[in-house]
């Protein structure tokens, strides 16, 4: 447990008072607690930051008047140091309708130092500080009041390290020439994960109507969630969400033949769940052409698997953990998009990345699509 010591801001004036000192560093270290289990969003519970002298903690649930924490986190002078960072983006996102910014996360600035990838916050203070982290207060409900002693050290904890991580991981981004590529990460940065499409792996099955019609539900349901702040399952689940769009039911009778769709939804929404199965809006027509691929030929898995000895040869060029150059699931997207097809590039594809990694792979599939054309 950390010696030094953290305030509880639990006011207006406080926060003002607090971040008027967090503003005067370089860069700030960033976490928060939350809960989520029966809402869509995440209930934001506490926020914690630190600089190399100070830690607090602040009370979400007391403060009224959140702008000085929305300054903070979007001052393009001052770094946002996090670990991890998706779930923090989400919170932000939703509840101060800011992304932090310039943001540094350890996590993936590890894996760009060739110290590890996918490192928990806990494995690189042990590596890098030589501390072994209390785990006591993981599964604490930080929706009560008042926090107990022990959940207060613990939150204090994971900012208190954190910006002593990014002391020393700094210092040898800079020395390796690696910060504008950590930075370029955090620009790049993505909440909630690959989308809730990503989930529904054999729909490439299904007809192109049911396909658009399959997307038109999940943006259906996916709005309804948001507005609701109710899980996604609440709504309707994958399972039925599937049969609909495969039965492709045409009036409310039709849609009632569904197995495990609440009658209750139908008296509400029957209608207006049938047309948007059997008249799809043009996006959903797009989100299902580029979302539902069919399964790649035994010549671009094959390509695919190449690629990752390539891309296993450019992380040692470049020093740097292989599974930051792409993940395995994308390089049959590159095998993809080089023998011709459209598909949507992830975000991650961008600044370092696409000139360090990508087109290189891009290149080496072309002419091993070549090599095999010739030999064909």
């Amino acid at each position: 447990m950390t010696d030094q010591q953290w305030q509880w801001v639990a006011s207006d004036e406080a926060l003002r008072v607090a971040i008027d000192e967090a503003s005067r560093e370089p860069a700030v270290a960033v976490d928060t607690e939350f809960r989520r289990r029966d809402t869509f969003f995440p209930q934001v519970a506490l926020v914690q930051i630190a600089t190399p002298s100070t830690c607090w903690l602040i009370d979400p649930l007391t403060i009224n008047d959140t702008s000085p924490l929305k300054q903070l986190l979007a001052n393009p002078d001052i770094v946002k140091v996090l670990h991890s960072a998706s779930e923090d983006l989400e919170i932000f996102e939703y509840w101060l309708g800011v992304l932090p910014q310039p943001l540094f996360d350890t996590q993936k600035a590890a894996g760009l130092l060739r110290l590890g990838f996918g490192l928990s916050y806990r494995a690189l203070v042990e590596q890098l500080l030589d501390l072994v982290l209390d785990k006591e207060e993981t599964q604490s409900d930080w929706l009560a009041r008042p926090l107990t002693p022990s959940q207060q050290a613990y939150a204090a904890q994971d900012v208190i390290y954190l910006i002593k991580l990014y002391a020393l991981l700094n210092d040898s981004a800079q020395s390796q020439g690696r910060v504008d590529w950590i930075l370029e990460e955090g620009r790049f940065a993505e909440t909630g994960g690959r989308g809730p499409l990503a989930k529904f792996k054999s729909a490439w099955k299904l007809g192109a109507k049911q396909q658009w019609a399959l997307a038109a539900l999940v943006a259906w349901r996916e709005e309804q969630a948001r507005t609701r702040d109710k899980p996604r399952s609440w709504i309707l689940n994958d399972k039925v969400v599937s049969e609909m769009a495969r039965r492709m039911p045409s009036n409310s009778y039709e849609l009632g033949a569904v197995e495990g769709l609440p009658k209750g939804l139908i008296r509400r929404a029957g209608d207006e769940l049938v047309n948007l199965i059997n008249n799809a809006p043009e996006s959903a027509q797009a989100a299902a052409e580029t979302s539902f691929l069919k399964p790649p030929s035994s010549r671009l898995r094959r390509i695919a698997k190449s690629l990752g000895e390539v891309a296993e040869g450019l992380a040692a060029q470049l020093n740097v953990n292989v599974e930051m150059t792409v993940p395995n699931r994308e390089l049959e997207l590159i095998a993809r998009e080089a023998s011709g097809e459209t598909i949507q590039r992830p975000r991650a594809w961008s600044g370092w990345r696409a000139t360090a990694i990508v087109e290189p792979l891009l290149e080496q599939a072309r002419l091993a699509i070549e090599d095999d054309d010739e030999t064909c």
